[in-house]
């Protein structure tokens, strides 16, 4: 099959045919139909943290061409999206309704002595977090996948399982965004809006979005945003807190990873209020913040946010279901759809801002 394989961090990813193995026992064969670019795969391939050469792609749509023996929840033909989130669904965590804190997020890798499931001839080509989406077939644990109503494109669909879950996560699950609300959102990538959507989806009272690239703040805008607010013509705290009546909001989400939004999120803040970091944070440059109102509103609070808290057997479906039902906006998300050969111009312009989400559509 064909695939994008990166070779060395920073490199570029080169279109190769790589050998893909048959499913063994709790694995499942997809074939590819449609694959999302995610801003956390660039992070990596740029970055470091992950072995070489590998196959990255965590945002996937396919066609279950074949199940391992004990599979019994999938069978060929199914429509099915992969998620990022690596469960065991036997821990305690996993048995809690908290897949995302699996204590055993190895469970979906292959056992030690067994072959790669990517190969080119001798050499062993790993995959991402246990997925290889960048390719026209991927072989996954059945414990990452979920399936989907065949009614739902693939080209959308493929965003359930990052995008959407992760922004809709953020602001239902670990944010638990309530009616009445008020929501600071710092960027409007196709996480971001998701995170608006999902605030507007809780009945939040007002939804502010700020990004400086004025496509970005017009889909926001799509999405559910009552406000939004370009950080490069006006100083994005002074203008939030005008926008919020003068006070500061109860939850501000920072999804662009970096240092100056994330102050800027902490300084929006009213009392009680909540910074989400939603945002994969750029390695070896910890953020720092000046808290500009000092002490006179206290008990704010700063708290990761891992996959949206998502457990995606239960969420995913309810987001499919949001989507058939006209509640769940997708179609605006996908801003160009490209040929597996067009990844790195694709990745170029998402790290320029150009686009919310690129997708790969494959035959």
């Amino acid at each position: 099959m064909k695939a994008a394989v990166l070779r060395e961090i920073g490199g570029p990813f080169l279109i190769e045919d790589v050998d893909i193995d048959a499913p063994n026992a709790h694995e499942v064969l997809i074939d590819v139909k449609a694959s999302g670019l995610c801003h956390s795969d660039l992070l990596y391939a740029q970055r470091g943290g992950i072995p070489v050469p590998i196959v990255m792609g965590h945002e996937v749509a396919g066609v279950v061409r074949a199940v391992g023996d004990a599979v019994t929840v999938f069978q060929p033909g199914d429509h099915v999206v992969g998620c990022i989130v690596r469960a065991c669904f036997n821990c305690a965590h996993c048995r809690n309704g908290k897949p995302y804190q699996c204590e055993h997020p190895d469970a979906v890798e292959r056992p030690a002595d067994a072959p790669s499931r990517l190969r080119q001839g001798d050499e062993n080509i790993a995959g991402f977090f246990s997925m290889s989406g960048f390719a026209e077939q991927m072989l996954a644990h059945e414990n990452q996948l979920v399936r989907v109503p065949e009614d739902i494109p693939f080209d959308r669909a493929c965003l359930l399982g990052c995008a959407v879950a992760t922004g809709m996560g953020s602001a239902l699950n670990t944010g638990q965004v309530r009616v009445g609300d008020t929501v600071a959102v710092f960027g409007c990538g196709g996480v971001g809006l998701n995170v608006v959507q999902g605030a507007a989806l809780a009945g939040a009272r007002r939804i502010i979005a700020i990004d400086p690239v004025a496509d970005k703040r017009e889909l926001a805008e799509r999405f559910g945003a009552t406000h939004t607010v370009d950080p490069l013509a006006a100083d994005a705290v002074d203008a939030v807190i005008a926008l919020n009546h003068g006070e500061g909001v109860d939850k501000a989400f920072e999804v662009a990873g970096r240092k100056d939004t994330f102050a800027q999120a902490v300084n929006v803040l009213g009392p009680q209020g909540i910074v989400l970091t939603v945002g994969v944070q750029r390695m070896n440059d910890p953020a720092s913040v000046k808290i500009e109102k000092g002490v006179r509103e206290p008990q704010h609070g700063i708290r990761g946010v891992h996959m949206g808290s998502t457990n995606p057997r239960i969420d995913l479906p309810f987001y499919a279901e949001l989507y058939q039902q006209g509640r769940l906006n997708l179609d605006d998300l996908v801003s160009t759809r490209i040929a597996l050969a067009d990844i790195n111009e694709a990745y170029a312009n998402l790290e320029a801002g150009k686009v919310a989400r690129a997708v790969i559509v494959f035959d």
